[in-house]
């Protein structure tokens, strides 16, 4: 296995063995050690130990959080996964504290490999969160 379909496998080993196994070692494995993280919450980050830091943040805000992987596309060096994560909000993040609430988020990332490995990623989420309908 080669090329596109080695790294949507990549991909799929970063859903499935990091991040719903919680397996945080993996990083070492599915990364370039000075891969740059375009972060979901807009801030970049640089190296495996801020991804290490940024995931086990949500980790503990969420920890019942689940992925299922909706999309996997390739093409060249690029991977695009698109993924539904739901969980409940039971520890703090980012200095709010828990609400006790159930939340889908979709997750959309590309992914730009050197090699077998990620180097860099951006991702965007949607909260699936709308505003209620404006009063007459």
């Amino acid at each position: 296995m080669a090329g596109t379909e080695q790294n949507k496998a990549t991909i799929r080993r970063f859903w499935e063995e990091l991040f719903n196994a919680r397996n945080l070692d993996a990083i070492d494995n599915l990364f370039t050690t000075d891969c740059l993280h375009h972060g979901l919450d807009g801030q970049e980050m640089q190296g495996n130990e801020n991804h290490r830091r940024s995931l086990n943040m949500y980790f503990k805000a969420f920890p019942d959080i689940h992925a299922d992987v909706e999309d996997i596309i390739a093409e060249g060096d690029q991977v695009v996964s698109r993924a539904t994560c739901r969980g409940t909000h039971q520890g703090e993040l980012m200095g709010a504290g828990p609400t006790g609430k159930k939340v889908s988020i979709t997750i959309l990332c590309v992914s730009r490999f050197v090699g077998e490995r990620i180097a860099e990623d951006w991702g965007m989420l949607q909260l699936g969160v709308t505003p209620p309908p404006a009063q007459k």
